[in-house]
């Protein structure tokens, strides 16, 4: 059967005309009820005037006190003349369209005392001999119009501000599905429709790296815009696709490039969008979102930050009552895949996560598909700078490989960030391309963050700092597995009175010893103190927070301590957030081996930095002097690694900082946020990505 050709609708009646049409009947109204009251005069000038035999009538309005007065246009010339403010004074011709008005008014005295007036005049008149009589008459007045206004005036003001707030209540007159129901548009959807990605231009082209999610979806785009490929194999369109990852990944770009893409209706929303403080709004709303997907089918739903209504049920705090986040839930549970056909509509959804929503949200049928999205690697980060370069305008010969080397752990939007950041400080220096340098001191002001120099530090405070850092630069540097250094600082940088920078290697497993020697390192600071000053400060609380957690990690988590063998703790469900799945004997056992493992490395960093005592002192002196020192001063004072490979030299001359974040082996100890158990060799992989240090 032939389609109907899609005719343009003719515009309706727009019900703003009425509000014009009355606006001006009323204006016409006042207009025609006043007709002209003429000039202002005194009761002296009236009397003038009759004196001299130019009022033809006088009108006196008993209710009112006031009194109308008509002249002899004839006499006109005789009026003029007798004021010279009424020289101007017009005689009014004799048309349809003439004035009907008198020509002055005045207000009157008492009703007694003006007939009083009235007749003393009239004598007065009659003993001049003049030819004319007064000619008076008395009239009661009514503005009915004036007065009906004022009894409506209130009552349309109240009218017309109920209409306002229920039209903002509904979201406006051209506020989508919920414009025009005002109050009761509120279970309606507030999702955005874009029409065959009208209203975004991006599309998979602008998304760098994700290579394998990008996959995923564009499998998704394609059977929509293919489907009689897949149909003919007897496959079906998963019916929807989690994004999963941490913030920046990049998994809300993903979908905007869907939604350019896919040339197919997509409706784009968040989770938070179905709250509401009305009872039951959540789940209405839910309906109605499918009702419109399902109409305009095929078409894509998009629901991002999804956490915000798919947690699982039965575990808020108020139990026992009426929990409308649920009851939301309950209804996307079965729009998705319930006893009624949804074909044709796909979902798309975001989250970072994914550890606390419901498992009936994720089972196969409703999120076919996990698509995790995780940080860059070394290539990805590559592409992402490229496309983030495009509209900052460079110098030439700028080393792309170079910065993608220089930010292991950022995100895409770090990346952007970091970008961004360069432009501003080259503007700043006034300068007409961004530079090499430029990007280095972002890097220095997005990790350690705005230099402080003019803070006020005691030269004993000063001298501290500069044993500490010199100590983690001298036990990293002698330690085999310890990320080498980059660059180290005393000058105050935010929070930090120092700070030192290692680039890790991008390894996916991390060993015992890799761990162990990065725990030395981070306890060679404190160490340096006692070994030179004899005491200890309170300036290595980063330290100990970093190992205490690494220590905890390795017992608990990943099965790398001895006593308790190969037991792991790990929830990755979250469901023992409240209870310890271990006897108090076993906690006791793993604070006694945590305190161990981080004691013995504690000693291991005094015994490194007392052999080489005098290279520590040379390296702190230096650092005392010139406040900032690279690997290439570590290199003067200690030699090469010989471990070292030539290809990870990085850097030479120029002052480098990287990213310096809390590693995801350190975030694993948080079990409310913790990935699946199939990412743990992955997260420990990750704790030597991660950049340096900063106390």
């Amino acid at each position: 059967m032939a389609k109907k050709k899609n005719t343009p609708q003719k515009g309706g009646f727009n019900f703003y005309w009425i509000y014009g049409i009355v606006a001006v009947v009323i204006f016409m109204l006042m207009l025609t009820s006043s007709g002209g009251t003429g000039k202002k005069i005194s009761e002296n000038d009236f009397k003038q005037l009759a004196e001299n035999g130019l009022v033809k009538k006088l009108i006196i309005i008993s209710n009112t006190e006031s009194a109308e007065v008509y002249l002899k246009h004839d006499k006109i010339e005789d009026v003029r003349n007798l004021k010279t403010e009424w020289k101007n004074l017009k005689k009014q011709k004799d048309t349809p369209f003439a004035q009907s008005g008198p020509d002055f008014y005045f207000q009157t005295p008492p009703r007694e005392s003006f007939d009083n007036t009235i007749k003393d005049l009239k004598v007065s008149l009659a003993e001049k001999g003049a030819d004319y009589e007064l000619n008076t008459e008395y009239e009661v007045r009514h503005d009915y119009f004036s007065e009906v206004l004022s009894w409506l005036f209130l009552p349309a003001i109240l009218i017309f501000f109920w209409i306002f707030m229920m039209r903002r209540m509904g979201g406006g007159a051209g506020g989508g599905a919920g414009g025009a129901g005002g109050i009761f548009s509120i279970g309606k959807s507030k999702a955005t429709v874009f029409e065959k990605g009208k209203g975004t231009n991006i599309t998979f082209k602008d998304v760098a790296g994700l290579e394998g999610a990008k996959e995923e979806v564009e499998e998704i785009v394609d059977f929509l815009k293919h489907p009689k490929k897949y149909t003919d194999l007897g496959a079906k369109i998963p019916k929807g696709a989690l994004l999963v990852g941490p913030p920046g990944t990049g998994k809300t770009l993903l979908a905007k490039a869907v939604a350019g893409e896919a040339q197919v209706p997509f409706f784009s929303l968040s989770g938070s969008d179905f709250v509401e403080m009305f009872v039951g709004v959540g789940a209405s709303r839910v309906r109605d979102l499918f009702k419109q997907a399902k109409e305009k089918a095929p078409s894509i739903i998009f629901i991002d930050e999804i956490d915000a209504i798919g947690r699982a049920r039965g575990k808020n705090a108020n139990m026992g009552s009426n929990d409308e986040r649920e009851n939301t839930l309950n209804q996307l549970l079965t729009e998705m895949d319930g006893f009624g056909t949804n074909s044709g509509v796909i979902i798309l959804a975001a989250t970072n996560r994914a550890d606390v929503l419901d498992s009936a949200l994720m089972r196969a049928g409703r999120f076919d598909r996990q698509i995790y999205v995780d940080m860059p690697d070394l290539n990805e980060r590559k592409e992402i700078f490229q496309v983030h370069l495009k509209p900052i305008k460079l110098e030439k010969e700028l080393d792309v490989d170079f910065l993608s080397r220089q930010t292991p752990g950022f995100s895409g939007a770090d990346i952007a960030n970091l970008c961004n950041e360069a432009a501003l400080i080259a503007a700043r220096k006034k300068k007409k391309a961004v530079s090499k340098q430029d990007f280095l001191d972002a890097v220095d002001r997005i990790v350690g963050g705005l230099e402080k120099k003019n803070k006020i530090i005691t030269k004993e405070e000063k001298q501290t700092i500069a044993y500490h850092e010199a100590g983690h630069a001298t036990t990293s540097w002698l330690l085999e597995h310890a990320s080498p250094l980059v660059k180290v600082t005393i000058v105050p940088r935010g929070k930090s009175l120092g700070a030192a920078w290692y680039l890790p290697e991008e390894r996916q497993i991390t060993t015992t010893e890799q761990l162990l020697d990065e725990m030395c390192s981070a306890l060679g600071g404190r160490a340096a103190e006692q070994i030179m000053f004899g005491k200890i400060s309170t300036g290595a609380l980063s330290d100990l927070e970093k190992v205490t957690k690494q220590a905890y990690a390795m017992v608990s988590i990943y099965g790398l301590s001895e006593k308790l063998g190969n037991i792991s703790y790990y929830d990755s469900q979250g469901n023992q957030s409240f209870t310890k799945p271990y006897s108090e004997e076993r906690a006791r056992l793993i604070d006694e081996e945590v305190s161990l493992m981080i004691e013995n490395q504690y000693r291991r960093a005094v015994k490194i930095l007392t052999e080489n005592k005098d290279k520590l002192i040379k390296l702190a002196e230096e650092l005392l002097v010139n406040e900032v020192i690279f690997k290439d001063n570590l290199i003067q004072i200690f030699g090469k690694r010989f471990w070292d490979k030539e290809e990870e030299t990085l850097i030479h001359a120029d002052p480098v900082e990287v990213k310096d974040e809390i590693s995801e082996l350190e975030k694993d100890i948080n079990l409310d946020d913790t990935e699946t158990d199939s990412k743990d060799q992955d997260t420990a992989g990750s704790t030597e990505s991660a950049s340096g240090k900063k106390d």
